[in-house]
Parts: C-alpha cells; structure tokens; sequence
C-alpha cells in the first residue's frame, strides 16, 4: 500500500458513537484523523511496513473523552503540589485536616481544597458541629490558612487570615456573599460566595508561568484517564476571585500561550466569565470588553477555541442559595439557603438583561442555575432573547441544571438547547440531599433520563475540581443512580443504558462544542482521538465500570498514554 496506516487496533470492541450505535472490530488511524473501521481482517489489510498494530484482545475502544465542564487550571493549581489535598477521602475528619495544616512545611499563605462536611467525622456525628476557625487556630496560630470547600463556593479560615482581611464582628459582607457569625457575632471563619473575596485578593495569584505548568500537569493526568477534550467553563474577570484565582483572566493568557506555543495537548473550548457570581448587566458588558483580543486570532481551532460566555443565576445547593418554588424542607442544618418564590424583580430582571446582552452579541451561553425557580427563570430568558433576534443554532445551555422541570426541559429541547448535568455529585452527595431538600426532590437531582426522553442532547461532565474527573464513575452513576455513602438507589427512575451515558462524553458533548462534524464518534475522516479501557465495557457489570483500567489514549493520532510504559 502506498499511503498505509500508522496505527492499527485490532480484535477489539470499537463503539463508534455514531448515530446507530454502530459496532466495529477495528481502527486505523493515519496522521490525524480516522482513516477506517471494520473487520480485523480488512483494517489489518491497512498496515505498512512503519503501522504499528495494536491487538485488544477484546478491549473496548471508544472516542476519546471529551468532560464539558472541568475547571482544569483550578483543578491542577488546587491540589498537590501547589495546594493541600483536603478532600475525602483524603481527610475523614476536622482533625485530619488539622493534622494536614499543622505539618505543612512554610510559612506564608497556605491554601487547599476539597472539605465536605457531609464527610467529615465530626460534623456526622454532631449534625450542629461546623468546621471552625478555632479547629485551624490550634494547627497553625501564626500562618494564614484559606481552605476552599469541595464546591469551590464556600471558604474556612482561620483567624489570621481574618485579621488580615479585616473581617470581625459586625463587618459586612460584599453584595452576594455571607460572613457566618456565631451567636455573639464573632465569625465563624467560613465564608460563602462573594464573601470569599475578602480573602483571596490577599492571596498571591499565580502567575502566567504557573498557570501554564498547571495545565500541562492536568492535560497529562486527564490523558491518563482518556479524557482528550475539556471546557474550561469561566475564565475571565469574573473569576478573580474564585478558586485561588484559577478562573482569573490570566488562566486565559496562559491558555492562549500554551496554544501559540504548540504545546496544549487537549482540545479546549473556553466560556468567557465577564462577571461574578452576583454581577449584572453592566459588569457583563465591561468584563467582555476588557478579555477581547485575549485570545489571538490564528491558533488552531481544533486546540483552543472561545466559544461562549458564562454566567450565573443562582447558587449550588445544599450550601449556597438555590432559587426555588419551594423552600427546602430540612436544610437549615446544613447551613443551606434557599430563596423561594419568584425572587426579587431586580434579580430577575438582572438575569434577562445579561442573557439578553450575551445572545444578541453572538455568544453561546452556559448559564450556571441550580434551583428550579431560577431554571424557569432561565428558559423563559433564553426564549425572550431569541424571540427579540433569532438566532437557529445558538446552543445556549443550562449547566448543572439539578432540579430542571419536565416543562423547563421540553422547552429547551424546542430550541435545540442543552443541559450539562453532574452524575458523580449525585453518587457522592445524594445522602446528604436528602436531608437538605427532601428524598422526593432530591431523587430527582440531575434528571438525565427525563432531559433525554425530552430530545436533549445531554452532556455530563465532573465539573473538577468539585469532583474528580473519572467519567467512568459518571457513566456508572447515571446507569445505576445510587450514593457512594448508602449505597441506595437515588432515583432509579433516571437511570439511563450505556449508550445513553456514553454519547453524554462523546458526541453530545461535541455537539456542545460545535465540533460534531469533526470529533466524538470513530468514523473516517474524524479526529484520531481515542480511549483505550483495559476490558470489555459492554459486557461489564456498570458497578465495575469505574475499575476498568484506561489502558491508551491516542491524542490527534499520538499515543499519549499507555498502561504501564516508561
């Protein structure tokens, strides 16, 4: 053969995604892109004398993984070595925390990432124990700690790092954010939403160089488990201030470096953050005048594109406000809020004018939303925009969407829009849901399979760093809805098949990124990006899914991992 292959995988189960579901035994690859699927024996008629020939013996293949929503900067840059580790099951209790902060080496600033109380020892044992700024005084009296919540929306300090800020008794939060007091008013040293701010400005941001570092670390470890693909859901001013200031402006100059460089090994779709959680109208239009032009034109589109903003409507239950038709039933254990009934008109009417200026500019809109109240809020939006300056294929979406409504979910679909849902925060949260807002509402969180029976394109992702990036726990937890502490079925009526959980990482996602017609399933002529899993998924047992090593991940037709090479 004159122009044969360069890599050849054989004997396998290769799921190409395609819009059957269709089946193959084998791949080629040449440079770039798919060259064929079929038999072994007529792909193996493919290969040269330079084909590397690859035989699964059975192993699944499928496209390469694309997680549309993971904070990858945040997700290198808040944990080890560039912060601590306290998330479960790291720590399993305050005093593991303690005992992390106390043997941490220097003396500045010491930040980390991960506490949940509904995972912390004390906090189960005493449902009115809370993480105290007394618990880190013991460990470190004299170092500022700032430890940041597993939702990345809720701070613990310690009182050095209060008195730093300025923060006592009587100080006022910032517009959307809370500074818990105890019952004399002294506070309590965590800080939610906007409040964090108070904070982080103090703390140094880390520079472009870092931030760089910090991707090429996450690439390597998402190519470890097959993912090739992410969205970055949030880089701009309006991030300043949330994760250590991973989300900041200068994450997106690190990007667009790396990209002009040659060296981002990922496909990475960025939404724009022009503002905060609690910003407006007018922040949205300052923040997207100050990132234009960040991005350069001429990079690869395939690497690095922008293709949308995000913004938000309302918090992330249990910790943080959710807007709701109803109140939650037992949450205020939790520390939850919960704004219920139709909200402030200004709120609302805030909400409708920043989504308003992002489509009539052209934008794809990820709308951050968690209550069901502030969904419908939401559609109704993205339906008064669209109505004002049609758009046909504008593929505006809710991200996390937890309690969207079967109404809110059909008008989505009317419009081609989508929903980007959170299983593996189901399978670890679930017990504690139903004590925030009820077993009935909380069964129904992320309803997968009544977005799908509504003609949703559904997307999952792991939102990283609130979770760890192993879609094959996500697919597992949408086939089997069941929680990671009990064990119980959480909703099994939303339970979905296999293909149904795998095109939400695959060509949904794609879809999400407008990249369809060029990446998420194994057909010729689309990109050479692959995953490897060291077992055959579909005879698998979906409560071993989670198990099956990532045994190679190929990368624009490069093998970029592969299970137990030096």
């Amino acid at each position: 053969m004159s122009d044969p292959a360069d890599l050849i995988l054989i004997n396998g189960d290769v799921l190409t995604l395609d819009e059957t579901f269709a089946t193959e035994q084998a791949v080629a690859v040449r440079g770039n892109r798919i060259l064929a699927t079929g038999t072994s024996t007529a792909i193996g008629a493919l290969a040269g004398p330079g084909t590397r020939v690859i035989d699964l013996a059975g192993r699944t293949v499928l496209p390469g993984i694309n997680d549309s929503h993971l904070h990858g900067a945040a997700w290198a840059l808040n944990r080890p070595p560039f912060a601590l580790n306290v998330g479960h099951p790291a720590v399993a209790s305050i005093a593991d925390i303690a005992a992390a902060v106390r043997r941490a080496p220097g003396d500045g600033w010491l930040t980390g990432l991960g506490w949940d109380i509904g995972y912390l020892a004390e906090c189960r044992a005493d449902p009115g124990r809370r993480p105290h700024r007394r618990d880190l005084d013991a460990a470190a009296p004299d170092r500022p700690v700032c430890l940041t919540d597993f939702s990345g929306h809720m701070m613990w300090v310690n009182s050095r790092a209060l008195e730093l800020a300025g923060i006592g008794p009587g100080t006022a939060a910032p517009p959307g954010g809370v500074i818990e007091t105890d019952g004399r008013g002294e506070p309590t040293g965590i800080l939610k939403e906007a409040a964090q701010s108070l904070v982080q400005r103090l703390i140094p941001p880390p520079t472009v160089a870092q931030r760089k570092e910090a991707v090429r670390a996450a690439v390597a470890a998402l190519h470890a488990q097959g993912i090739t693909s992410y969205t970055e859901p949030g880089l701009g001013p309006g991030g300043a201030d949330v994760l250590g200031g991973a989300l900041g402006t200068d994450t997106l100059r690190a990007y667009a470096e790396l990209a002009a460089e040659g060296a981002l090994d990922a496909r990475v779709r960025v939404l724009l953050l022009p503002a905060p959680m609690g910003g407006g109208a007018a922040d949205v239009t300052r923040g997207l005048a100050e990132l234009a032009g960040i991005v350069p034109g001429g990079l690869d589109p395939e690497r690095l594109a922008v293709i949308g903003v995000k913004i938000f409507a309302d918090g992330v239950p249990p910790n943080e406000t959710a807007w709701m038709h109803d109140p939650y039933p037992g949450g205020g254990g939790h520390g939850a809020l919960c704004v219920h009934g139709d909200g402030p008109a200004r709120q609302q009417a805030e909400l409708a004018e920043m989504i308003r200026l992002a489509h009539e500019a052209g934008h794809q809109l990820g709308v951050h939303v968690t209550g069901d109240r502030a969904i419908d809020a939401v559609v109704a939006a993205f339906t008064a925009a669209d109505e004002a300056v049609p758009r046909p294929d504008a593929r505006h979406y809710l991200i996390h969407a937890d309690f969207a409504s079967p109404r809110s979910l059909a008008a989505l679909a009317a419009r081609g829009y989508g929903v980007n849902m959170n299983p593996a925060i189901e399978w670890a949260t679930a017990d504690l849901m139903d004590e925030v807002v009820g077993k009935e509402r909380s069964d129904y969180q992320w309803p997968v399979r009544t977005a799908h029976e509504a003609g949703i394109a559904v997307c999952a992702s792991s939102d990283a760093p609130i979770t760890e990036p192993d879609w094959r726990r996500a697919v597992a937890a949408m086939m089997l809805r069941e929680s990671r502490a009990s064990g119980r079925a959480s909703g099994p009526e939303q339970c979905v098949p296999l293909e149904v959980a795998l095109r939400a990482y695959t060509v949904n996602a794609a879809r999400q990124d407008f990249a369809e017609t060029w990446k998420g399933t194994l057909r010729p002529g689309m990109a050479a990006d692959l995953c490897v899993l060291g077992g055959d998924l579909r005879a698998a047992d979906p409560h071993d899914l989670p198990d099956l090593p990532i045994d190679l991940t190929v990368f624009d037709g490069r093998i970029v991992h592969e299970r137990g090479a030096r």
